[in-house]
């Protein structure tokens, strides 16, 4: 049975942070969780997204150190989708903002996270990028 609903491909393993946490921790939950994105969350509600890239080339790369917190690097403007959307509007969506992921959301609440890895495995397992999504992570 082919998957048709957000719900049936997010990862809804999430990894957060408040607001107030740094960049290192970020960091950090990145490195032990082996991801590249940390949701930013205050009061269980979604308010940003911070991404290994925002670290190093908001952050770091702009001289703050890593006591800077994640409300300083994150994007605060995130595009969400809600986990019974369609499939098809989450590529819709990624597609036409140019996104990796995009957190799911129930109301203002993170639910899950669907990235395109996870659009591919499930679209088009053999193809390069759904092969790579579904490999094991590197140690």
């Amino acid at each position: 049975m082919t998957a048709t609903l957000v719900r049936d491909v997010m990862t809804d393993s999430l990894a957060t942070v408040g607001s107030n946490a740094t960049i290192a921790d970020a960091a950090r939950l990145m490195r032990d969780r082996d991801i590249g994105d940390v949701l930013v969350v205050d009061d269980d509600r979604l308010c940003g997204i911070v991404t290994d890239r925002d670290i190093v080339v908001r952050a770091l790369a702009g001289s703050a150190g890593p006591e800077t917190t994640v409300a300083g690097a994150c994007s605060a403007n995130v595009f969400t989708i809600a986990p019974d959307a369609a499939i098809d509007d989450a590529v819709m969506l990624m597609r036409e903002h140019a996104l990796r992921r995009v957190p799911v959301v129930d109301g203002d609440r993170p639910v899950g996270i669907v990235s395109i890895g996870d659009l591919a495995v499930e679209n088009d397992p053999r193809s390069a990028l759904g092969e790579i999504s579904a490999a094991a992570p590197n140690s």
